[in-house]
């Protein structure tokens, strides 16, 4: 990690305003009066000298001396944060772990929803709808290679034993999804390069609050085929990403191993991230050891030891389960346990992994780069796809 820069005096301006008047909390508590200034809207001091403190030094008058903003006269306005009329906002920029390249037929593909097939700008659903109100359903993402679904049965698997585990009668048994997936390949003349999200929510309801009993019984389902791939740029330049104050929760609060609709606590540590100047964010699990990142999950490889979480705080990836397996079959050894922000740190690699991606390497974490070689990363990656193909000639 490279520490560039020089530390500005800054508690030396920051006394001297205390000293001429500029009264901190602590001192209006002990009656302290506060002297008056001119108010010229910049950062000048009673007796007309003007300073001009970076934006760590304005953090440092809020935090550490708590002086009020019409006290300090001070502003720092962040172009990525404020508008012309005050109001925060936040600019969405650049590319994730998700991000796919480019494809301009995606906008005409057809869309299986409650078993028709409907152009991409007809598919709608009710706004009583409990995954649209709640976040009330589950999901699968698989990959369509050479005409065949990747690991068809581990997904769909997992589809039904997330909809169990929520009381949600999907409607459509094993050989019925499985049916609904090709029939909307067919219809899109899709054959490879596909990535496909099935979704199936609790359905329409009476009105929109929590209890699944006003639901009318009827599940939606609904199949987007889009022609994906990961972007390039990505895969080859890796991915870097921040430590997060969002943690990833156990089975009691939030389940992570269950595929649900609901998102949010992810966004808001992809947000985070985000305005860390990151790609993807890197989450701690309750116990402050590293977890998995906001949509994949999270390897690291030391002196030629792959390792990843135990297990119970991430995803319930199936990438991830095979990548584990794949170690195993080449004599890699990898271990599934707990460990911390400073071994992370002092990895020789780290990559992530997902249905969409694949392993997708990790260039940096929280501004420390990683080797750019990468030698474990793009064996195992090879690894991987070539059992995909094994999987494909099996019929798996």
């Amino acid at each position: 990690m490279q520490l560039s820069g020089r530390l500005r005096e800054s508690v030396r301006p920051h006394r001297d305003r205390q000293q001429q008047g500029y009264v901190t909390a602590r001192g209006r508590e002990q009656g302290i009066p506060k002297r008056s200034g001119p108010r010229t809207g910049k950062n000048v001091l009673p007796d007309g000298n003007g300073i001009k403190p970076c934006s760590r030094c304005l953090q440092c008058c809020r935090r550490t001396l708590g002086l009020r903003p019409r006290d300090r006269g001070l502003t720092a306005p962040n172009p990525r944060t404020t508008r012309q009329d005050g109001a925060k906002r936040m600019e969405l920029s650049g590319k994730g772990a998700q991000t796919p390249r480019e494809d301009a037929r995606n906008g005409e593909v057809l869309i299986w929803l409650n078993g028709r097939l409907v152009p991409r700008a007809e598919a709608t659903v009710s706004i009583f709808d409990a995954g649209f109100g709640l976040g009330d359903g589950v999901w699968e993402g698989l990959r369509l290679v050479k005409g065949r679904f990747v690991f068809l049965d581990e997904h769909l698997r997992r589809l039904q034993a997330g909809a169990r585990a929520i009381a949600l009668e999907i409607g459509l048994d094993r050989d019925g999804l499985e049916g609904a997936l090709k029939e909307t390949a067919a219809a899109n003349d899709m054959h490879d390069g596909v990535h496909v999200r099935l979704m199936v929510t609790r359905g329409e309801k009476t009105t929109v609050h929590q209890d699944p009993r006003n639901a009318l019984g009827r599940p939606t389902i609904a199949i987007v085929a889009e022609h994906k791939l990961p972007d390039p740029e990505i895969k080859e330049c890796g991915l870097s990403l921040s430590t997060v104050p969002i943690r990833c929760s156990g089975p009691d609060t939030f389940d992570m191993r269950l595929n649900s609709h609901s998102r949010l606590n992810l966004i808001q540590a992809l947000l985070h991230a985000i305005g860390a100047g990151a790609d993807e964010a890197l989450m701690l699990d309750p116990h402050g050891f590293v977890s998995s990142c906001n949509s994949t999950n999270f390897f690291i490889v030391k002196d030629g030891i792959v390792a990843t979480s135990t297990g119970g705080y991430c995803f319930n990836g199936i990438t991830r389960e095979k990548v584990i397996g794949l170690c195993g079959d080449n004599g890699i050894r990898c271990e599934l346990r707990n460990f911390t922000l400073a071994e992370v740190y002092d990895a020789d690699e780290a990559f992530v992994t997902g249905t969409f991606g694949g392993l997708t390497p990790v260039r940096s974490i929280d501004g420390r780069s990683f080797s750019v070689e990468r030698t474990w990363t793009r064996k195992l990656s090879h690894i991987y796809e070539t059992e995909i193909g094994v999987a494909l000639r099996a019929g798996l």
